[in-house]
């Protein structure tokens, strides 16, 4: 994913998930690696996964997953341009590379044509850094104590969608998913069209940002291919614009039978 293209420095993300069922399908096991690039920062983790799924009927299942790994950090001062010319790093914290665990949950519930989910990340708010320091008053050359403190901060999610069927070459699925990040909620309202089971399209309207419009296609039974292109409205527009491509495969000899592009 290539995120607001035309400012630099914007977000670059590359994500690989690897999963299977296991135990006659009543657990799910995974590994996912990421890697992230925010201008003088990078993010790169390794986590496994895992998840049970209860049957509570024959159309309707509750799945329960954990995710936990490691998480590395690295932050470059020396890529920063400083507003004032006079500023720079904090001592010690120049080239900041450091690691910590992190941990993230969820539930999940299903049928053919319903879901709704709540999950959450950095469960246990890992401390990345923690370092003291002196600060001087450029003005009166007093000194004094201070801190800097770098630790996760739990994202929680929450997500439902219904999928409408008119016959099976068009389904209609609605979905609504709630971002909240400390106290500040974010909420995209999506529509998603499958036509004669090979085409995904669909539109996301994004509060207090924009507009997302996306496409997937499966180009064999077990061959995915989609791309989604998002653009920032109002006064966020000088971000421009973002494309992300996503690339899935499955193996086996099953084939599934969510309508929901819920990845998507």
């Amino acid at each position: 994913r290539k995120q607001w293209v035309s400012f630099p420095g914007s977000p670059t993300t590359i994500d690989f998930t690897l999963h299977a069922p296991v135990r006659n399908k009543k657990l799910g096991m995974g590994l996912n690696a990421v890697s992230d690039q925010i201008g003088a920062k990078s993010t790169s983790g390794v986590y496994g996964n895992i998840a049970y799924i209860a049957k509570l009927s024959n159309r309707l299942k509750l799945s329960f997953g954990l995710r936990a790994g490691y998480l590395n950090y690295k932050f470059n001062f020396s890529k920063i341009n400083y507003k004032d010319a006079n500023e720079s790093a904090i001592p010690d914290l120049a080239n900041v590379n450091k690691g910590t665990i992190d941990m993230d949950a969820g539930i999940y519930l299903r049928s053919n044509t319903f879901y709704m989910g709540i999950s959450a990340t950095h469960l246990n708010a890992g401390t990345l850094y923690s370092k003291d320091y002196m600060v001087t008053n450029s003005i009166t050359g007093a000194t004094q104590n201070a801190s800097a403190v770098y630790a996760l901060q739990s994202h929680l999610f929450l997500i439902i969608g219904k999928a409408f069927s008119r016959n099976e070459n068009f389904v209609f699925s609605p979905s609504l998913m709630v971002r909240t990040i400390g106290s500040k909620p974010s909420v995209d309202l999506n529509f998603n069209f499958l036509i004669k089971q090979r085409l995904w399209l669909g539109m996301a309207v994004k509060r207090d940002y924009g507009l997302e419009f996306l496409m997937q296609v499966y180009a064999t039974d077990k061959l995915r291919i989609g791309y989604s292109y998002d653009v920032a409205l109002g006064s966020k527009h000088l971000l421009g614009s973002s494309h992300e491509i996503m690339i899935g495969f499955d193996f086996g000899n099953y084939k599934t039978k969510t309508v929901s592009p819920r990845f998507l």
